[in-house]
């Protein structure tokens, strides 16, 4: 489907990657690298992208970022929208979510049905409404086999998964088992070291930690950690 960059403007999406100078995109190009980089020595492709608490920007960067990779020549990147308590992947894109993605991850959707393509080498996959059955559906016995038959088909490179904040619910949790690693999301105006230290906590021995990415940062600090 069309992605309409004019549309984005208008409607003040939180879209950066239209303004190539700006030094917002030059931070999810820098953290796109990064990443890719970290990726490729490992062999991986699944990328959970989280935050301690609600706020912090999670879809913000997700989506951004997803952007940002889709640049990459050759390279195939996946979307999804698995924060089912708060979707809004959609809203941040401009786009209109063709049903609610538990039909897909449950086996009942055909991807070709709930899979939206909006650049030739992204696609998304978006949630048209709340479910507070989050983690049930993420730990349904379809999820696994669904999204990994999603990466055979798609051929992607990177797959991110917008996720619900680690210590206000089990969503996160429930996923782990079916993503390399987990790229967490820091408010700089309000996250507290206890709070990363929390979250280090829950995902250790389950996952790895790829980094803390700052969001809201003061000049003087450092976009990326």
């Amino acid at each position: 489907m069309p992605f309409d960059a004019a549309a984005q403007v208008q409607a003040r999406l939180p879209l950066v990657s239209r303004f190539r100078a700006d030094p917002a995109a030059k931070s999810f190009d820098l953290l796109r690298t990064r990443l890719l980089h970290t990726l490729k020595a490992r062999g991986w492709k699944r990328v959970a992208v989280t935050a301690p608490v609600a706020g912090c920007g999670t879809t913000f960067t997700a989506v951004n970022l997803a952007l940002s990779l889709a640049r990459v020549p050759d390279s195939r990147t996946v979307l999804m929208d698995m924060n089912f308590r708060r979707p809004g992947a959609a809203q941040a894109l401009g786009m209109t979510a063709p049903g609610e993605l538990a039909g897909f991850l449950s086996g009942q959707v055909q991807m070709e049905d709930q899979l939206l393509r909006p650049l030739p080498s992204l696609a998304v996959g978006l949630n048209s409404a709340a479910d507070q059955d989050a983690a049930e559906i993420l730990h349904g016995r379809s999820c696994a086999g669904v999204l990994e038959d999603m990466m055979l088909r798609l051929g992607a490179d990177t797959a991110l998964f917008d996720l619900p904040p680690v210590l206000e619910h089990d969503d996160t949790a429930a996923l782990l088992p079916q993503v390399d690693g987990v790229l967490l999301i820091a408010d700089g105006t309000r996250t507290t070291a206890a709070q990363l230290a929390a979250c280090e906590k829950m995902l250790v021995g389950h996952t790895q930690m790829l980094g803390v990415v700052l969001n809201r940062a003061r000049k003087t600090d450092s976009p990326l950690n």
